[in-house]
């Protein structure tokens, strides 16, 4: 009898043990959740500024090439004949 009474309070040992560790376990998973969710909102933050930088290092280089930068030349070439072409279009379209 004695034996089965040692055995049953192994088992509830065992199975408060297990309780705790699914306690904890489930408290982790949370917290790793909410980490998530932060570092989910962290990347989109991020990924928005390096767009904003993106399009303002576009900007500062057209910039650039529009002041005559030597660096620029070839760039501020083509982009002043692109201008002239839709100047051309609009006034084509115009004159018809």
């Amino acid at each position: 009898m004695s034996s089965i009474i040692e055995q049953v309070d192994s088992l509830e040992d065992k199975i408060s043990k297990l309780l705790d560790k699914y306690s904890q376990l489930t408290q982790d998973k949370a917290s790793l959740e909410q980490q998530i969710i932060l570092l989910k909102e962290q990347q989109s933050k991020f990924s928005s500024e390096i767009s904003e930088l993106k399009t303002t290092c576009s900007s500062l280089k057209l910039a650039n090439s529009m002041l005559g930068s030597d660096q620029y030349k070839r760039d501020t070439k083509l982009k002043i004949n692109a201008l002239v072409r839709e100047i051309d279009q609009c006034i084509t379209h115009l004159s018809q």
